[in-house]
């Protein structure tokens, strides 16, 4: 196992859309491991190091809120990004006054967010004979400690931004301290060396913590 952190995060909403459904967007009552994994990696990425992640905190009660939002139905056409990047002349945006563009959708989104994700991190078969653990760890927490990011990290889709802080001391408790629930199956991650397979497991959180790892060998053993 690699170096660990722990990086809390916060926000005003979420969503974290389960795949199952299909026009409106559902949110899971917490996040997933792989959002974790992509906010860590909108924070510090390099291709000799991969994300794990180990436990998630929920700190604040899961609370949920129904929107409905104006959206578009299309989306650019792929054939034309390919002329436009062979110098043609042709239009790339979308014009979300018009009508016929126009649909609205309902939205069941997490509010008032605030995790703490637990993570390490591995060196690939990338790494190179200076990409030490030592030397990525302290590029991570130095980064992580400014607040700084390669791109702004979100909570599940990207108009809701979050706010990020290095955890160095104790972690704050949480809402479900006490208790033991059962969040379902949910989505863990996507496994591109196998063909872009999602992997699901048995989210169980006990005292607010879930061990994504043990909860995952638990479905593969089940």
């Amino acid at each position: 196992m690699g170096f660990g952190i722990a990086l809390r995060v916060r926000g005003d909403y979420a969503c974290f859309t389960r795949p199952e459904m299909k026009a409106e967007r559902v949110s899971y009552d917490v996040i997933t491991p792989s959002a974790a994994r992509g906010i860590l990696e909108a924070i510090f990425w390099k291709p000799a190091i991969v994300w794990r992640i180990d436990r998630i905190h929920v700190l604040n009660q899961i609370r949920f809120d129904s929107v409905r939002r104006n959206e578009v139905s299309s989306k650019v056409s792929t054939r034309n990004v390919m002329q436009a990047m062979r110098g043609g002349e042709v239009v790339l945006g979308l014009d979300a006054s018009d009508s016929r563009e126009r649909v609205q959708r309902a939205s069941y989104l997490l509010r008032d967010v605030d995790y703490v994700i637990e993570a390490h991190f591995d060196l690939t078969d990338r790494a190179g004979p200076g990409d030490t653990e030592e030397k990525h760890s302290n590029m991570a927490l130095r980064r992580m400690r400014k607040g700084q990011c390669f791109h702004q990290p979100y909570l599940g889709c990207r108009e809701f931004p979050l706010r990020f802080e290095l955890v160095e001391g104790e972690i704050p408790p949480s809402f479900y301290a006490g208790t033991t629930v059962d969040l379902g199956f949910m989505l863990h991650d996507i496994d591109f060396s196998s063909d872009k397979r999602s992997v699901f497991y048995r989210a169980m959180m006990r005292d607010g913590v879930i061990d994504c790892a043990e909860c995952l060998q638990a479905g593969e053993a089940a």
